[in-house]
């Protein structure tokens, strides 16, 4: 009994063991993944507490599906691929099973907005959200009717939990790193909102630090990845560029076979950078330079905050903002 003299509840074993709710339920249930010490440490911390499990409120709890939905814009890109691989493990250690939906970069906004329905419709407990395009306000809807974690984005809104990326700090970052290797006029790749958030967001990180720096820098906005030989055909006509920062790895990768087909090389002609740092396009045998994003422990930290909302111990939306790295690679070289 505790000193307030109210019986101890699941909560109560929780705070005591320092696990999850749903942690206490998978060992007094016997689903799910749990390691020999937390279930001594649950019950270690129930003994002491001298709780007793309430048979009828188990009863109704088992009608938790334990399953989480997935959905990624397009898991065929690393960026995305990896943040579904890392949430689907973390979910898996902690006894939960995940239902995936992907457009593999083929659905627009309505399409989208289904596939998240066609989730909730599926009786998932909560859902991980993984999408450059999707609005706010969107999300706040869904997020009303169920537990929602947006997962590799900036999201703001009270009602919804999201764990990212610093964009501005990265795209500031890389334009320090251009700038420092003596880069005067550089082409900025810049995707619209409509297109991308988080790309645009970075893009123009970029290209607002660059001219804080004294930077000249030449904007091509809403170019696509499938249309980039038109703006790299009209940054060698003007020959004034010496860099070309791209909003993602895949687009680096795509100026630079531009680039090649006009028999310009890289870095030496032209300095390429991009963004995101995520295997495969991270290899040293690429050596693209980048700005690296911390994508598991972004996937980890989503699945972990959508589960601590489901169990009642994050009623309010946070944000967990975090930092990546500088991947300084081959791509960029410095202007002599």
């Amino acid at each position: 009994m505790r000193g307030d003299g109210r019986p101890p509840t699941i909560i109560d074993v929780a705070a005591r063991a320092g696990v999850s709710k749903s942690m206490v339920s998978r060992v007094y249930s016997g689903r799910g993944s749990v390691s020999a010490d937390t279930r001594s440490k649950v019950l270690t911390a129930a003994a002491e507490l001298g709780y007793v499990r309430n048979a009828m409120a188990a009863s109704m709890s088992s009608t938790r599906t334990n399953t989480l939905g997935v959905f990624v814009r397009d898991a065929s890109t690393p960026f995305y691929g990896r943040l579904l691989v890392t949430m689907s493990e973390r979910a898996a250690e902690v006894g939960y099973r995940v239902v995936v939906a992907t457009g593999s970069g083929t659905f627009d906004l309505d399409d989208e907005l289904r596939a998240l329905d066609h989730l909730v419709e599926m009786q998932v407990e909560g859902l991980l959200v993984c999408s450059g395009l999707l609005s706010s306000s969107d999300l706040v809807i869904r997020a009303a009717r169920t537990p929602l974690v947006v997962a590799g984005r900036p999201e703001t809104a009270e009602t919804v939990t999201s764990v990212y990326c610093d964009e501005v700090h990265g795209g500031r970052s890389l334009a320090d790193h251009v700038a420092d290797l003596g880069h005067r006029r550089v082409t900025v790749l810049q995707p619209g909102e409509h297109q991308s958030l988080t790309m645009s967001s970075r893009a123009r990180a970029m290209a607002d630090r660059l001219l804080e720096l004294g930077v000249t820098v030449d904007p091509v906005r809403d170019v696509r990845i499938e249309d980039v030989q038109g703006p790299v055909d009209r940054l060698l006509e003007s020959g004034g560029s010496t860099a070309v920062m791209a909003p993602s790895d895949r687009d680096a990768l795509a100026v630079m076979a531009a680039l090649r087909r006009r028999g310009v090389r890289v870095p030496e002609d032209v300095s390429v950078s991009g963004y995101d740092g995520v295997a495969p396009l991270d290899s040293p045998a690429i050596g693209l330079t980048s700005w690296a994003q911390p994508l598991r422990e972004v996937g980890r930290r989503a699945v972990d905050a959508l589960l601590a909302r489901l169990d009642g111990g994050a009623p309010a939306a946070q944000h967990q903002v975090l930092l990546g790295t500088l991947q300084a690679g081959r791509t960029v070289a410095r202007v002599h």
